[in-house]
């Protein structure tokens, strides 16, 4: 068995042309599960699946609708060195910042100047962290009320520590979609390409 990622457009491409053929499909857990001649795939649509029924063909409408649904997501990607923060309705960017701060590489050898240089290495850590911290509360705050879903990426421990950072940002965990999305380098560019990622669709297939 292999899981995957796979943008919703191609997952709907897939799909369609099985629906109604010889098989089985059961609707649970927000997930559709489906046996059919040729595959069996477990499919978790990015933003859930409430639809819970059980059919003796493969019936994929209930799931292309959820794939194919849009959401307002707000977006919240962190790494040492830089931090990009969004709003997206469906796949449209309506408010962005995209910031960098250097952080020096860790120090390899001891002695007083690894100490030095920890220290300083700390202080553009924090330095970097409440700009994040601040820029988020900012931007993402007028959007709180819309906001179905948060989506978090980057490095678990500087998003960790922007969310520590001020009590007026927990409604972003609360609100996470649980995946931390992968992201190299946060910058204007990876924001605007981020929609492919964020409606991508958890596809897991046997033959």
């Amino acid at each position: 068995m292999s899981t995957r990622w796979i943008g919703r457009e191609n997952v709907r491409k897939r799909l369609e042309r099985l629906d109604g053929t010889q098989g089985r499909t059961v609707y649970a857990d927000g997930r559709a599960t489906i046996e059919s001649e040729s595959e069996n795939i477990v499919v978790r649509p990015a933003f859930g699946l409430a639809h819970e029924a059980e059919y003796d063909r493969v019936r994929v409408s209930p799931l292309l609708e959820a794939i194919a649904e849009d959401h307002v997501v707000a977006v919240l990607l962190v790494r040492l060195g830089g931090y990009a923060i969004g709003v997206f309705e469906g796949e449209r960017l309506v408010a962005s910042k995209v910031g960098s701060r250097f952080v020096k590489n860790r120090h390899k050898k001891g002695g007083s100047s690894a100490n030095r240089f920890r220290r300083r290495r700390e202080e553009q850590v924090n330095d970097l962290v409440r700009e994040a911290a601040e820029v988020a509360a900012r931007i993402l705050e007028p959007w709180r009320d819309r906001s179905e879903f948060v989506a978090l990426g980057g490095d678990r421990s500087a998003m960790d520590a922007v969310l520590a950072e001020r009590a007026d940002l927990a409604w972003l965990r609360e609100r996470s979609l649980g995946r931390l999305f992968t992201v190299v380098e946060p910058r204007q560019r990876v924001l605007e390409a981020f929609p492919y990622d964020l409606y991508s669709v958890s596809v897991t297939s046997s033959s």
